[in-house]
């Protein structure tokens, strides 16, 4: 059972991801938005994902959302880590910390908010 309620968040968070992440591209393509705006945006299209899958599996959550959100939370970014290190060969830098910092702050603030919505319902 839990597999498949991680598996939902998983699905939660890459759809919208990816679907937003295209959207950009072309926006990109047809030069509507720049090089230098374009990172901010990728950003804040992961940051926005993982808050949408933090606030889903919070609202699954009975108790403890913040420890749901952490673990999902460490799920993708350990997911992310596999994938760019297979791929591209990138070590870990400060910068990437804090990337995966503010992904997993999202998705822990997410979860929270998430179970705060289902005890207001």
């Amino acid at each position: 059972m839990n597999i498949i309620k991680y598996f939902k968040v998983l699905l939660y968070i890459l759809i919208p991801m990816f679907v937003l992440n295209a959207i950009l591209s072309i926006l990109y393509y047809f030069n509507i938005v720049g090089n230098g705006v374009i990172n901010y945006f990728k950003l804040f299209i992961i940051a926005i994902s993982m808050l949408i899958g933090g606030i889903y599996i919070g609202s699954q959550a009975s108790k403890k959302g913040w420890l749901e959100g952490l673990k999902v939370g460490l799920e993708i970014i350990i997911l992310f880590f596999i994938v760019s290190y297979l791929a591209f060969d990138q070590g870990i830098h400060i910068k990437t910390l804090i990337y995966y910092f503010i992904l997993l702050a999202s998705s822990t603030l997410g979860s929270m908010i998430g179970i705060n919505k289902k005890k207001s319902d």
